[in-house]
């Protein structure tokens, strides 16, 4: 926390901006550092006269960020805007504490211009404040001074008559008329410490008001620096000899296990963290009573639930197997508990009227000597969790530094995390993609077909780890389609499909990226063609090697990471009409491919208990896009035609009964039949798609 910020503002590029683009710029700036507010968290206003879209009298306008934004990313239309003086006038409707969340049902008669976006409900606590450019934000270092035991104190000792501090209350309209009459009374305040929450401070232009609330950031964490005991949390009490690829390889035994066991109700992604502020917290001596208090800032108990759960070993020992077994040994007592005490906190703290019990599963799970995982709905989710959690860290360590930390009162974070109006939210989300929560491993992921089906999975919502040799093609597959969908949802590993061990290495990533595998789609090929009589020991090798061991060893691995979720699973294999049609000067292929063929039927019949299904796409004739065909396959397989190879494509179409070319669309659309529960009673079964091809019917 010693590391200051400094300011990135531009003035030459401020130059030219009007009052709102300036804002969404400081908004920006100050959203693109985690140390100053997290992803989704915080939020920024300022106060601009306009003029009336009816009268074109100039009005004063709130502009602030709206409901679900995020300050980092968001753009002009993220803010809501409201006539300031209706805002004041809703002082006269308030009828209380009990009548908080009415309020927020008149912010939509505030609303200026028609503007559609929701504004949320910390609007009042910027109306109130009578300062033009206001910023609350929640930095580690100035929240673990509102989340220290004698907070008001340290406030007056660090900031002097510069900030006010106001005891704990729920956001809301009541602390927003605390926080405009505390700033009307005193004029010379900055801004205000909320206990527990976070940060408000203001100005009279968006600059001063970015460099204002970078300079109180910079005054809280220069004094936990000079204050730092350091002996973070009662110092070590377990050792640090596990070294990364340890740690990674006993993370990624546990996190499809622990997945499998948590996603009763919903399918979850995982995420995985042994960053160097996990490992000094979850090795030390404070580690367990501190997780058990849980987070106090309000962003971070909502994205990380009331506490995390701790799995914990003998720090004496540091064989990986021995600590994966002992693990798994008591996991199931371990989560049983936690879902115990989280439905026991629920019966103690529900009102009537409170929303029925969520998911009793944790969120964030903590492991002595190996570092973090997070679980959530979807991979941003899981990933911002836990961003939030290494923040609480760091607010945790301040705040011991400074006199011990306090946690949220537990009736309070309740009433946080079962608001009516975040139930609302909830219930306004979309509903989940067909594939939400499930995680697809596809080889050959940057050719063709491979590129195509990773893009139909993700526009049915799930994640996808595209493996490749190709580290160059695979680079580009994966931009562009993280492009499309973001970076949270696409991950690349590299991968020769014949090497076991490569095989292994790849799928301990996904686990450790996504938490596990619930569909593989074996695609990696190559193509030969010869006269049997001129096909070589080593072009017969290289095509079993490929396509038939290659397929085996990624299939196993899939299986076993799927056996161990037992949540069932789908594995898809890209063979070939040649599978089940012999080609002339092909031998070696088509052995091949109809060995997969085979395979995938013997792993349905033993998969099927498990519900682990396995299914076949048999393309034909796949030119577009297709790595395989850009090599000598095509002149090879032109010439067994005995036809030039620019007429190969349309000797193809001519071939198939619906006289169509087969794109590698058309594959990816099968595969994601057999991905989704559209195909919940189909294993063992064939999937041609090659416009018809009459010798290929497979019955």
């Amino acid at each position: 926390m010693s590391v200051l910020l400094n300011t990135l503002w531009d003035d030459n590029r401020a130059l030219k901006m009007s009052e709102s683009e300036l804002l969404l710029y400081r908004s920006n700036l100050l959203g693109s550092d985690l140390r100053i507010t997290n992803f989704g968290g915080g939020n920024t206003s300022a106060k601009i006269f306009s003029p009336d879209p009816l009268s074109g009298d100039p009005v004063e306008v709130l502009w602030v960020k709206g409901s679900g934004d995020d300050l980092g990313s968001m753009h002009q239309d993220g803010f809501a805007t409201l006539y300031l003086d209706r805002l004041l006038r809703l002082r006269a409707l308030y009828k209380g504490l009990d009548h908080e969340d009415e309020m927020v049902g008149y912010l939509p008669h505030c609303t200026f211009d028609l503007n559609p976006r929701a504004a949320s409900i910390d609007t009042p606590l910027h109306a109130f404040i009578p300062h033009a450019h206001i910023d609350h934000m929640h930095p580690d270092s100035v929240i673990a001074i509102a989340c220290a035991k004698n907070s008001q104190a340290l406030t007056k000792e660090i900031y002097g008559d510069r900030l006010g501090w106001l005891p704990w209350q729920r956001p809301g309209f009541d602390l927003g008329l605390k926080l405009g009459d505390m700033a009307r009374e005193n004029p010379d305040l900055e801004g205000v410490i909320l206990q527990g929450h976070g940060l408000f401070s203001w100005a009279d232009t968006s600059k001063a008001c970015y460099e204002r609330t970078l300079d109180i950031i910079n005054i809280s964490a220069q004094w936990l620096a000079q204050n730092d005991d350091q002996k973070s949390f009662g110092g070590p009490l377990v050792s640090t000899a596990l070294d990364t690829a340890a740690r990674q390889e006993i993370a990624a035994a546990l996190m499809p296990v622990i997945r499998g066991k948590i996603s009763e109700t919903q399918a979850k992604i995982g995420h995985f963290t042994d960053a160097p502020e996990v490992l000094t917290f979850v090795n030390s001596a404070q580690l367990a009573p501190l997780a058990a208090i849980g987070t106090s800032c309000p962003d971070h108990f909502l994205r990380t639930k009331i506490r995390p759960l701790v799995l914990d070993f003998d720090p004496a020992n540091t064989a990986p197997a021995k600590i994966i077994n002992h693990c798994l040994q008591t996991l199931d007592q371990r989560l049983d508990a936690y879902r115990d005490a989280y439905a026991a906190y629920y019966k103690r703290c529900a009102h009537a009227n409170s929303p029925a019990m969520r998911d009793g599963n944790a969120v964030v799970y903590l492991l002595p000597g190996i570092g973090m995982m997070t679980f959530a709905a979807n991979k941003a989710t899981a990933r911002i969790a836990a961003e939030f959690y290494i923040n609480a860290i760091n607010v945790m360590r301040g705040a011991q530094s400074a006199g011990g930390y306090v946690g949220l009162p537990e009736q309070e974070a309740f009433d946080i995390e079962y608001w009516l109006l975040e139930e609302a939210k909830l219930q306004r989300l979309p509903k989940p993609k067909r594939l939400a929560g499930k995680t697809a491993f596809i080889t050959g992921a940057a050719g063709g077909i491979g590129a195509a089906t990773a893009r139909r999975l993700l526009q049915d919502g799930a994640c996808v780890m595209l493996a490749d040799i190709d580290q160059a093609a695979l680079d580009a597959c994966a931009q562009d389609l993280a492009n499309d969908f973001s970076n949270d949802v696409v991950a690349t590993t590299l991968c020769d499909v014949t090497k076991e061990d490569a095989v292994r290495q790849a799928f301990a990533e996904t686990c450790t990226t996504f938490g596990g595998v619930d569909i593989l789609v074996s695609n990696a090929g190559i193509a030969s063609s010869a006269p049997l009589d001129e096909t070589s020991l080593d072009l017969w090798n290289r095509n079993i090697d490929v396509l038939t061991t290659g397929y085996f060893l990624v299939a196993r691995e899939a299986y076993m990471v799927m056996k161990k979720q037992a949540r069932g699973g789908s594995i898809i294999f890209i063979s070939s009409k040649n599978a089940l049609v012999a080609s002339a000067n092909a031998a070696a292929y088509c052995t091949a491919k109809a060995a997969e063929v085979h395979l995938a039927r013997s792993i349905a019949l033993e998969g099927a208990p498990l519900g682990i299904r396995c299914n076949v796409v048999n393309p034909d004739a796949v030119l577009h896009g297709s790595k395989i065909w850009s090599g000598d396959w095509k002149k090879e397989r032109a010439a067994a035609y005995a036809i030039d190879a620019d007429k190969l494509e349309e000797h193809y179409r001519q071939r198939s009964l619906l006289k169509r070319n087969v794109l590698p669309q058309d594959i990816a659309e099968a595969v994601a039949f057999f991905a989704t529960e559209r195909s919940a009673k189909s294993t063992g079964n064939i999937i041609n798609v090659d416009a018809g091809h009459a010798p290929a019917f497979t019955r």
